[in-house]
């Protein structure tokens, strides 16, 4: 066989292996074909092709396999058992921009599936390798690494802390400053992964100057890049009140709130939610988002927005409302309780429902005027309903339930407590004639509503406990009418009469 013959043995082996792992490349973009490649053994096949001479062969081997991998865990286990990962973990040192994009696309397909799969990944070396690759001049490279850094670090704050500790933070934060807007996402977004495990963690990515970077890029008119800025600011607020104060520094209001009328969904939500985490901590942080006209533009978006994108909105005002009954005025203020009302009538998921109970709980419980303010929105008998019905969740009763009793212990608006006297079970109802035994005493015209309107009869009728809270109740109530009146009304009363009228013996 002649040196030529020879060389076109060898040129129809290199093509022959280009275009398997390019085929395998291509079938493995369609799920269809995912079986049938995973029965046929292709793993044991891409494996050696990882070490092959020809670059674009190695690379292309690389890629079917992130694929595959990235399919499901089932395909992402039989790389980590094949023993791939180290060999290429081994290569992202070694090898060209391609291959490392190609690589760290594998580790993160692999990562993503489970905690499991992702500490695989770290015990086979990777963590050190990828931050060596934040450091490198591509940008597709530090994008691959920095995304496959924050597959590991979402799962839970064991895994996180090791992204931190393999110096990852710092690397990150210098990426959120580069030009490549797909590298300032992914990069914001692993920053976020770090630090919403804990305190520590988000100590961790505020101690390398993270805020101020991420609040310079709330305005970007990127709508990608805003969902992940506001993601990570809000991760970095949920966690104590020190943190929240740090994110408010960088002087972010009143700019974020124009952003919940931005045209990405994702980014009003997480807009919502960064404002949510905030208010939560401490009055004077609720004040600040109160004094930057941060209440109205909630309520707009409240009225703006369906299902979960609604629910930070919701939550926002609870908090707001629950530090004190001026924060909870100023909610009142701003309509908040008609459109937490209008929310609760058009919501069908129970932990919306429930959360917009809470909410206007939290408004309520402060004095009689914001008792009266949730009342007259006509709330109180839907709550009964959510509370009552066998169909709502547990969560959705007991969140109905405290929200029922909070608004009634302070209400003294007697028209909106008519309905649920002749509704509500006992141990609501107790809360509802409390409520009449404070009031009727110091006012006529109520007692006389009261009679006409069939609240005297309902409360005769209520059968309850000598001694009880509900009894004493009653009683009070009764002491404020005419013996004659209040025995005119009770149970049995007409049965009396006739008899009376049977017995009598008129004179002749």
């Amino acid at each position: 066989m002649s040196q030529r013959q020879v060389l076109q043995v060898f040129e129809q082996y290199q093509k022959s292996r280009t275009q398997f792992v390019q085929t395998i490349a291509e079938l493995s973009t369609r799920p269809q074909n995912i079986e049938t490649l995973q029965n046929a053994g292709v793993m044991s096949l891409l494996r050696p092709l990882l070490l092959d001479v020809v670059p674009t062969v190695q690379q292309t081997a690389a890629l079917a396999l992130g694929r595959l991998a990235n399919y499901n865990d089932d395909l992402a286990e039989a790389v980590v058992k094949g023993d791939i990962l180290p060999q290429l973990v081994y290569s992202l040192a070694e090898q060209n921009r391609f291959y490392k994009k190609a690589a760290a696309f594998v580790l993160r397909a692999v990562a993503k599936h489970s905690p499991q799969l992702a500490q695989a990944v770290v015990d086979c070396g990777a963590l050190d390798a990828l931050v060596i690759c934040l450091e490198e001049f591509d940008p597709g490279v530090k994008e691959s690494a920095a995304w496959a850094l924050g597959y590991i670090a979402r799962h839970n704050a064991e895994l996180s802390q090791a992204v931190a500790d393999a110096g990852a933070v710092p690397l990150l934060v210098l990426c959120i400053q580069e030009p490549e807007l797909s590298l300032k996402r992914i990069s914001a977004s692993a920053l976020s992964d770090v630090c919403k495990h804990s305190p520590e963690l988000a100590q961790t990515v505020v101690d390398a100057g993270a805020i101020a970077h991420l609040a310079q890029m709330i305005l970007n008119p990127d709508a990608k890049l805003k969902r992940q800025v506001f993601s990570a600011l809000s991760q970095i607020s949920k966690h104590s009140v020190d943190l929240s104060e740090m994110v408010v520094e960088a002087e972010i209001f009143p700019a974020v709130l124009t952003c919940l009328r931005d045209p990405d969904e994702y980014v009003r939500k997480n807009v919502a939610t960064l404002i949510r985490e905030i208010a939560k901590h401490t009055p004077e942080l609720a004040q600040l988002i109160v004094n930057a006209g941060g209440v109205a533009a909630i309520v707009d978006y409240v009225g703006e927005s369906k299902g979960n994108v609604r629910l930070p909105g919701v939550m926002t005002l609870g908090y707001i409302a629950a530090h004190s009954d001026n924060l909870a005025m100023a909610v009142i203020v701003s309509k908040g309780v008609n459109q937490l009302a209008i929310t609760l009538a058009e919501e069908t998921e129970d932990h919306i429902k429930a959360a917009v109970g809470w909410s206007l709980g939290q408004i309520g419980r402060h004095t009689p005027e914001h008792a009266k303010a949730v009342a007259v929105a006509n709330v109180l008998p839907r709550l009964l309903q959510l509370y009552l019905a066998a169909s709502s969740s547990e969560d959705l009763q007991m969140k109905s339930k405290k929200a029922l009793k909070n608004i009634l212990q302070k209400c003294v608006h007697l028209p909106a407590l008519e309905p649920l006297l002749h509704d509500a079970p006992a141990n609501v109802l107790k809360h509802v004639v409390g409520q009449y035994s404070k009031v009727l005493p110091h006012d006529s015209k109520a007692r006389r509503i009261f009679v006409t309107s069939g609240g005297l009869k309902k409360v005769q009728e209520i059968k309850c406990d000598p001694g009880s809270a509900l009894h004493e109740y009653i009683t009070s109530i009764n002491n404020c009418f005419p013996e004659e009146i209040v025995r005119y009304y009770s149970p049995g009363y007409s049965e009396a009469l006739l008899e009376r009228v049977e017995q009598f013996l008129p004179t002749s």
